[in-house]
This record gives C-alpha cells, structure tokens and sequence, in this order.
C-alpha cells in the first residue's frame, strides 16, 4: 500500500484550507473539526444536512459490505486502478477523490493495487458508509460531506472518481486540476437484468447517466465492462438487493418471493466514462 495522508482539505464553512492537528482539522479563521476515534472527520454542518441521518443506511451499507466481500464486483475497482496505470504511467504522486465512496471497497482496492504514491479522500453523506470506510483503511481519509459542497481545496486533485453515485459537475470542476481527469461508472441497460426482473411486474432497461459529456469535459476513452455472476444463497440475493434503490420501490409481495430463491445468475454490466477537464480559454 503506498498512500500518504491527504492535504487538500478545505473548510465547509468558509472554503480557507484546513490543516491537520492531532485530534482535529483547523482553518485559519478558527473554525475546527473533530477527528472522530475511527479516523474519519465530519465535515457536513447541520444547516447543509437536508435529513436527520441523510444518505445510506446502517442496514444498506452492511448489506453492500458483505455482497462486495464476495467479489463480483472487483472488475469494476480493478478497472479504476487500470485507469491510473494507462494514463497516469510517469506520476510521481496523484491526489484522489471518491464522490460518494461508501463503506470504501473502490479506494482501499485503488490503494492495495496501485504503486504510484497516492492521496485518497473518500467523502459520502452517509456517516454509517463513512464510518464503515474508516474501519477498513485507516491511510485513506475518509469524510462526511456531500457533492454538492465538496470540502476540497480548488483545483487540487487529478482524478473524480464517482461510482454508481450522484454526480455535481460543476464541483468536480472546481476541485480538479485545469487538465484532471473525472471517472464516471453508471450501469448499462443490463446491469442486474435478471435481479430487477424479481422485483418489478415491468422491467424497463437501465438507464445509463452518462450518456452525455459534461460542460467543460472532454470525452477521453469509454470501456465497458461485462461479467455473469452467481449468488447462491437468498441472503447473498437479499444483500444486492438490499444495497440498491430497488429493494425498496418493490412491493411487500416481490420481496417476498425473492426470499424464497436459493440462487440467482445475474450480470454486472457497467459503462466506465473518462472524462479530461477542458482548459479555460483566456
């Protein structure tokens, strides 16, 4: 693992810089942030917070936790580090940001299968995903906030990643470099077909989110990734489903029946978007 500690953290509350003490982060107007005993820090104020406890689940995020344990998914990461070895081959250090990281499988892989120094920084809305994040990589700086007010110094990073997640444009913009890079992952239409197909009477074809360029983006490379996988038991069907938005617009009746499966073939089918950010015309 070759990560060293993240340094481009800002503010949430007036955007200065903050810089790490022992037990918090500072800012030079006096604001300060606790270190929580689990490594994480909060950096989502409660004027910014639209919900109590916004973001995933305590149950979600265990549900992700032990379907992601199992693998299937790991193309998908190993694909984020294939990204940084293709078209970052002569770094000498990289700054990192996962938008919307959850309980942290896609930086801690990125930080196990990468040997170019690395500055990770995995924010969600959710503190369980964080506080799952922080427990399984103590080097990765792990933070709740949301992506619509990234606490991150401006144009500090090289790469965006954003999984599956809620993307803001305009401030993943602002926190990368004039020529950094954003990675979009968005399910292609036949992401969890057969899953799906469990759960609603009609079964329209995934929408894929990235479609479009984003404004001031320019479309570098797009991969796609397709893989057929297993579950075996109905607790491992319950737990994908669980970990998606589909679990819960089912009716009491479908989730009924898919306890009753013992195995499930289902596909990961997923459409990788790099993205450069496009200098500004002077």
């Amino acid at each position: 693992m070759n990560t060293v500690p993240f340094s481009a953290l800002a503010c949430p509350l007036d955007g200065e810089p903050l810089l790490r003490e022992p037990s918090r982060w500072c800012c030079p107007q006096g604001h300060s942030f606790d270190i929580a005993r689990q490594g994480y820090v909060n950096l989502l104020p409660a004027q910014f917070k639209r919900a109590k406890e916004p973001g995933d689940s305590k149950a979600m995020v265990t549900a992700r936790q032990h379907f992601l344990a199992r693998g299937h998914y790991l193309p998908i990461a190993d694909a984020l580090a294939q990204v940084i070895t293709d078209f970052s081959p002569t770094a000498e250090h990289l700054r990192c940001l996962d938008a919307g990281c959850g309980e942290g499988y896609y930086l801690d892989t990125l930080a196990q299968h990468t040997e170019i120094p690395l500055e990770l920084v995995g924010v969600d809305i959710s503190k369980w995903a964080i506080l799952a994040a922080a427990k399984r990589n103590a080097h990765v700086n792990w933070i709740v906030a949301s992506n619509a007010r990234l606490p991150i110094q401006d144009a500090s990073l090289d790469y965006v990643f954003c999984l599956f997640g809620f993307p803001v444009y305009e401030e993943f913009a602002r926190v990368l470099k004039p020529q950094g890079k954003l990675v979009m992952v968005d399910p292609a239409p036949t992401h969890l077909y057969e899953a799906r197909k469990l759960l609603y009477p009609r079964l329209k074809a995934e929408q894929a989110s990235s479609n479009t360029v984003p404004t001031g983006f320019t479309l570098v490379e797009k991969r796609e990734i397709q893989q057929t996988f297993t579950l075996t038991s109905s607790e491992q069907i319950q737990n994908l489903l669980l970990m998606t938005p589909h679990w819960f617009r089912a009716t009491p009746e479908k989730r009924e029946q898919v306890l009753t499966l013992a195995e499930l073939n289902t596909q990961l089918a997923v459409t990788i978007n790099l993205f450069q950010q496009t200098p500004q015309r002077r």
